[in-house]
């Protein structure tokens, strides 16, 4: 098994890549999705409100309509309220919850890692979504692990090696949960900045 996964700017987009990545047969048990809540420009639906908060989401994925009809609430540090659903989000508050003392770096990051992938990516996942950005993950076999990344890529998913270079640029080296999250105003910045750079 491989973890792929894409980092969005815009939640639509995530949901997008989700519904395609469903379409194509990947299980929804195996596809997750966090999005910081404050950075959610979807209004079509209030998905989320009613769910627990803090790191005790526990298991409220899945369903009979897909991954994103078991959207859910939680808190990570340094992030803020994220809405997510998927196998990741359970194991990122088991993180949380268990962490200790010089133990895991984050729930989100540790759990990435767990996963596979690597720290470096976590961390620059983390922060994509500390600013505001959608994050996708699937766990497929080896033998489609190229047909899930187009999926992904095809969704208008953030070139990772191009946003490291930007948040480098910007003074930035690592996820750091000790930070405040990012407010509503920080994260239309950060959405303005990219829509430009796209121009």
């Amino acid at each position: 098994m491989k973890t792929v996964t894409g980092l969005f700017d815009d939640y639509s987009d995530a949901r997008a890549a989700v519904n395609k990545l469903e379409a194509a047969g990947i299980p929804s048990s195996d596809i997750s999705i966090v999005s910081n809540k404050a950075g959610r420009i979807d209004r079509d639906s209030d998905v989320g409100e009613d769910a627990a908060t803090g790191a005790g989401l526990g298991a409220a994925v899945g369903g009979a309509g897909g991954l994103l009809t078991g959207l859910g609430l939680m808190a990570i540090p340094g992030v803020g309220p994220v809405v997510a659903a998927g196998w990741l989000t359970a194991t990122a508050a088991g993180a949380v919850a268990g962490a200790v003392a010089g133990g895991a770096v984050g729930g989100l990051i540790g759990a990435l890692t767990d996963s596979g992938v690597s720290e470096d990516d976590a961390h620059l996942y983390a922060e994509g979504v500390r600013r505001g950005g959608s994050l996708v993950t699937a766990k497929v076999d080896d033998a489609r692990a190229s047909e899930a990344r187009a999926i992904l890529q095809s969704s208008n998913w953030v070139d990772p090696v191009e946003r490291r270079r930007v948040y480098t640029e910007q003074g930035w080296t690592r996820f750091d949960d000790t930070l405040d999250p990012y407010s509503p105003e920080q994260i239309a910045k950060e959405r303005e900045r990219y829509r430009r750079t796209a121009v």
